[in-house]
């Protein structure tokens, strides 16, 4: 008959190999109702822990009420018991979710019995050390998070909330770059961001991590009755982000998300071209010397965490045809928007005048380029019945070059796109563009990109479609948005797009500049 010791000996070696039965046996919770209970794993908790200890990086996507992240508590353990100088670290968007699962983890340790229990050399709310060296430490997104040690386990507790997600997983590569692990979880909110992408980088098989979907059905205490129930709590697009592991259905972006994809997969396509010294110009259709175009662009603020970004539209048939996204200095930009006006029939240019796009408007009037937008200065009036008072001249008084995104002006832009879109009377070829929609939310009342994303093809795109519709409006009364007119809408015979090389006297990327020629073809080649 075997000694106490003996069987003592042979149950640790087992639980140190099966974080199941390790689990099953010896872990408690706390339970809100019920209090102290064992915690017996459900099958799909116990497929989870497997697919945990098998694989380095795993992303779960997981209903509301499934015990996730009790059962990454209880892993962690697992690990922290086990093996020496463990290091955990766990990440969420707010301080109070990340130290939740230490709790967790520290009241599953203390109900143990005595020849598995771990003594606690450190312990307090934030973080647990015990004897062994292991560590376990709760952290919001925010600061320098997970820039720290190396680690061994990183986990993300509701993923895709944290704002600055992406940049914390930059930042923590080469803290797992010895061999760590990581876990992302989280319930789905909208896609585009980091963890919509992953997961389906994760399904593509384009990134090395393993899916873990857990829909509402796999708990075997739900049912239909439960999932009305939620519908009822949560309303439908609660109940299809909590429950159903729905991106598309979840988060709450300006454009539906579903005519998002529809546009995705029905109009978006490869440029003819991605041209330009970074390759960022992308180009569909090449200049049609019938047509009338105009370029709306937004400039970055000049600290490096935005883009300047611009558009080329054929403003009769409201169809995008080339793009631009990239980082040039306000005189390059100016240069290049005007070479490429140039090209696109010398096309109404529309620059967002905000931050430093002045200093890129006036590079644009220093070159004498003429189809400059202007708008009035006074922003009380921007409806289209006041501009049809006025000459657009730029030596009106009360006009202004460019456009100008206030208040008053940003919900009229973000209501003409939502517009077009619903109405499928715009044709938006880039992928570009519709990943900016993805991540183009509303944040109260206002439109904006979630954080740590950027909306700059999406404003650039709004200011155009609205000066499309404003400019045909008044176009029909007569009228001119600029010192020159459009180009003679409605009056040009559209055919088959013809491209035939630059049918002007002189090539829009060599430019005199001060008098002498200036070769700006390094910003297209």
């Amino acid at each position: 008959m075997a000694s106490l010791k003996e069987i003592i000996k042979i149950e640790y070696q087992k639980c140190a190999s099966d974080p199941i039965h390790f689990m099953k046996k010896y872990c408690y919770i706390q339970h809100p109702v019920r209090g102290k209970i064992p915690f017996h794993l459900f099958q799909f908790q116990e497929r989870t822990l497997t697919e945990f200890d098998k694989e380095r990086y795993n992303i779960v996507l997981k209903s509301r009420q499934t015990g996730i992240s009790t059962l990454v508590a209880g892993f962690s353990l697992w690990k922290m018991l086990f093996n020496s100088d463990y290091n955990i670290l766990i990440i969420a968007t707010k301080q109070e979710v990340a130290k939740n699962l230490v709790t967790k983890v520290r009241y599953m340790n203390d109900n143990l019995p005595s020849w598995l229990k771990q003594t606690a050399i450190e312990d307090n709310k934030l973080s647990l050390r015990y004897s062994n060296g292991s560590q376990i430490k709760a952290t919001s997104a925010a600061g320098d998070a997970g820039r720290s040690e190396a680690l061994s386990l990183l986990v993300f507790d509701e993923a895709a909330f944290i704002d600055n997600i992406e940049e914390i997983w930059v930042s923590a590569q080469s803290t797992l770059s010895t061999g760590g692990n990581a876990i992302i979880l989280s319930t789905p909110n909208g896609v585009g961001n980091f963890f919509h992408k992953t997961w389906v980088g994760a399904e593509d098989e384009t990134n090395s991590f393993n899916t873990i979907r857990l829909h509402w059905s796999v708990h075997p205490e739900r049912d239909q009755a439960w999932r009305d129930e939620q519908e009822v709590l949560l309303g439908p697009k609660g109940a299809a982000q909590e429950c159903d592991c729905d991106f598309v259905s979840s988060g709450d972006t300006v454009i539906e998300p579903q005519l998002l994809q529809f546009y995705k997969e029905s109009y978006c396509q490869e440029p003819l071209e991605k041209t330009g010294f970074d390759g960022n110009l992308w180009k569909w259709q090449y200049p049609n010397y019938n047509k009338s175009y105009m370029i709306v662009a937004d400039v970055a603020r000049g600290d490096g965490g935005d883009y300047s970004a611009c558009h080329v539209i054929d403003i009769e048939l409201a169809e995008q045809v080339a793009e631009y996204k990239g980082k040039l200095d306000t005189k390059d930009f100016g240069n290049f928007l005007v070479a490429l006006a140039t090209e696109y029939n010398n096309a109404l240019l529309v620059v967002e005048n905000a931050n430093i796009g002045w200093a890129v408007i006036q590079q644009i009037i220093d070159r004498d380029y003429k189809n400059l937008f202007y708008m009035s200065k006074d922003l009380k009036y921007v409806d289209v019945e006041h501009q049809m008072t006025n000459k657009y001249r730029r030596e009106e008084k009360g006009m202004v070059a460019g456009f100008s995104t206030t208040s008053k002006t940003r919900p009229l832009i973000i209501s003409k796109l939502d517009d077009y879109f619903r109405e499928k009377s715009v044709t938006v070829r880039s992928t570009r563009l519709i990943d900016e929609l993805f991540t183009f939310i509303w944040n109260g009342n206002r439109a904006e990109a979630m954080k740590g994303y950027n909306d700059d093809l999406v404003m650039s795109f709004s200011i155009g479609l609205w000066v499309r519709d404003t400019a045909l409006r008044l176009r029909q009364e007569g009228i001119d948005l600029t010192k020159r007119a459009l180009g003679g809408i409605g009056q040009a015979t559209y055919g088959t797009p013809v491209y035939g090389g630059n049918k002007m006297e002189n090539d829009p990327w060599t430019q005199k500049i001060n008098g002498e020629d200036e070769d700006l073809t390094w910003l297209i080649r």
